[in-house]
């Protein structure tokens, strides 16, 4: 049974819709395996809280008969929890997901859920690194063994991951989904994003060295249909272990909060962007499905440009 959903407070009828609903997300919509288990968590806890304020695990009826209020009653409680605006609105976008399948197969219709405003998110730019600071990173991950591992080969491995990153604008989870097979071998290699959906990204000589270092190093077997970055148990490598590497670095580094490994990603773009790279050509490499969240990355270089004016041009204060 996948994440958040075997001990769900609902009537059994409603648990067997769910299941449905959850199945639907992963083979039909062919959502993500991330997105599944978000979402699936998200339902999961408005469950406990329906059957706290019904008093009874809620059934299909029940389900139906919701009010606006009683959504907006989940929504207060969740923001008391401590909930930003963006965690909010993804929490009722599984809920809408989940109404609206609902609605699909026949099950029950609430119009309440559709009348719901999306809470109101502050506007945000993605935080790049400079190119200095983006090479900062890859460099010193590469060359860590001194101060971050006693293990040649991990440093080999994270030095690669965060080289892909940087070097190709992955998803954290685009990297570390890779098997062995499709471990980059020309200038460009096929990748699989959100919504399973895939496009072509070129890929560096320097990229491709670092993956072919790191593939010599590990101790582990490699096999074709099998991870191809590894954790110390050989494993598949999980994305906080490339967190916590990168939050070593920025401390070493002296960077600031926003350096992450998604801001490899924002780096990669911002950096295209400024050396003359088209935003069709940087939606194409980026996997975006609308123009317009690639478009976020003028602004980034346009705020960019403003703050270099105005500490070195001799008017500007």
């Amino acid at each position: 049974r996948a994440p958040g959903l075997s001990h769900l407070a609902a009537a059994p009828a409603v648990r067997s819709a769910v299941a449905e609903w959850q199945s639907w997300l992963a083979h039909g919509k062919q959502s993500s395996e991330h997105t599944v288990a978000a979402y699936s968590r998200d339902v999961a806890r408005f469950f406990e809280f329906l059957a706290r304020h019904l008093g009874a695990p809620p059934g299909i009826a029940d389900l139906a008969a919701l009010k606006v209020a009683d959504f907006r009653a989940y929504l207060a409680r969740r923001r008391t929890d401590g909930l930003e605006s963006a965690s909010l609105a993804r929490e009722l976008s599984a809920l809408r997901n989940l109404f609206r399948h609902f609605e699909r197969t026949g099950l029950l219709h609430n119009a309440a859920i559709g009348t719901l405003r999306t809470p109101k998110l502050p506007h945000s730019l993605p935080k790049a690194l400079s190119p200095s600071q983006a090479r900062e990173v890859v460099e010193s991950a590469a060359g860590a063994k001194a101060t971050l591992s006693d293990e040649a080969w991990v440093v080999a491995r994270d030095a690669a991951v965060l080289t892909l990153l940087y070097g190709c604008g992955l998803r954290i989870s685009e990297a570390l989904d890779l098997d062995r097979h499709q471990a980059p071998a020309r200038d460009s290699m096929v990748i699989t994003g959100k919504g399973r959906k895939q496009r072509m990204v070129p890929v560096l000589a320097i990229v491709r060295q670092a993956i072919d270092e790191y593939i010599a190093a590990c101790p582990y077997e490699l096999p074709p249909e099998g991870p191809l970055f590894l954790g110390l148990r050989g494993k598949r490598l999980r994305p906080e272990m490339v967190q916590r590497l990168v939050r070593r670095l920025r401390l070493m580094l002296a960077l600031p909060d926003s350096a992450t490994p998604h801001a490899l990603r924002h780096s990669f773009a911002t950096h295209l962007l400024a050396g003359g790279g088209d935003l069709r050509t940087i939606q194409e490499l980026l996997g975006h499905a609308s123009l317009s969240t690639t478009q976020r990355y003028t602004e980034v270089d346009s705020s960019r440009l403003l703050e270099i004016y105005d500490s070195a041009h001799p008017r500007a204060s």
